[in-house]
């Protein structure tokens, strides 16, 4: 795969199968690209996806394997697959994350992420102050979904926004009331600074989602690293 054997650092997010809600991710880099020296820094941490698991995503992997689940808006799942990562976004002013790398987008009253296929701003975070004549009738409102959205980073799923396959897909902060997420990842805070202070786009950072598995079966395949139990 071309977009691994350019990149320089791998976010991993591993479950146990197809439908488990819980998930390990492990942070890996090396100093060249092409490379199979893969370093992996620090320890693995817990997170959780979709409410359903995960379903095969429209990534730089391409679309997933037949007879395998596919992703589908409103489906609870994660997207499965290779993805890069897009904007951070969060409710803090610029000033107050000087420590990114990646480029920040402040969420207001107005933010919304636009969940309707019918709208042609399918799978886009909008303010709605700037759109002449907002064309959908189902978004959600990045802050008054509340703490989860306190910081996050975009998942770059279903770029081509084709109508039904997924929107808005967030790696963001874990609020322990739910038992997953509507089809994001989510960690605690403490671990999602950590992710974001280690991604760095001039090492063109990737996301690897998969059931472990799949994982051993694609490993080779698609030169990932192996992984580290503890």
């Amino acid at each position: 795969m071309p977009a691994i054997a350019s990149c320089k650092q791998l976010v991993i997010v591993t479950t146990k199968d197809w439908d488990d809600v819980n998930a390990t991710v492990q942070l890996y880099e090396r100093a060249d690209s092409g490379g199979t020296n893969w370093r992996r820094s620090g320890y693995p941490f817990p997170a959780v996806v979709g409410q359903r698991g995960l379903a095969w995503g429209i990534g730089l992997h391409g679309c997933g394997k037949p007879g395998e689940p596919e992703k589908r808006e409103g489906d609870k799942k994660a997207p499965a697959g290779v993805f890069r990562f897009g904007d951070v976004f969060g409710t803090a002013r610029p000033e107050q994350v000087h420590f990114l790398r990646l480029p920040y987008r402040q969420v207001t009253a107005t933010t919304e992420a636009v969940d309707d296929p019918r709208s042609r701003y399918y799978n886009q975070v909008v303010d709605r102050e700037t759109v002449g004549h907002p064309d959908w009738v189902s978004s959600e409102s990045m802050v008054q979904v509340g703490g989860r959205y306190r910081l996050g980073v975009s998942i770059n799923h279903n770029v081509r926004a084709y109508p039904g396959f997924g929107s808005c897909i967030f790696f963001h902060v874990w609020d322990p009331a739910y038992p997953g997420t509507t089809g994001c990842t989510a960690t605690s805070y403490v671990h999602l600074v950590r992710l974001l202070r280690w991604l760095d786009p001039t090492k063109d950072p990737l996301i690897v989602q998969l059931p472990l598995g799949e994982y051993q079966q694609l490993k080779q395949r698609w030169n990932l690293p192996a992984l580290r139990e503890r």
